[in-house]
């Protein structure tokens, strides 16, 4: 039972952009590792831009200066 992790940050990602993103984690778990879909668990977390850092600075910091 494969079980995937993703983590975005919480920047409006739609519904719909999210269904799209687990039916196609499951598709390339069944097409490339023969996993079934039905055992498949793809969980989406959101992690607000203050609490996410890159070389130092929070991504809310990073995207105030366009980076």
């Amino acid at each position: 039972m494969p079980y995937v992790n993703i983590k975005i940050t919480k920047e409006a990602v739609t519904p719909e952009k999210k269904a799209e993103l687990i039916k196609g984690v499951t598709e390339l778990l069944q097409n490339v590792m023969g996993k079934n879909p039905q055992t498949t668990v793809v969980v989406i977390d959101e992690v607000d831009t203050d609490n996410w850092g890159i070389a130092g600075k929070t991504i809310t910091e990073r995207r105030k200066k366009g980076l």
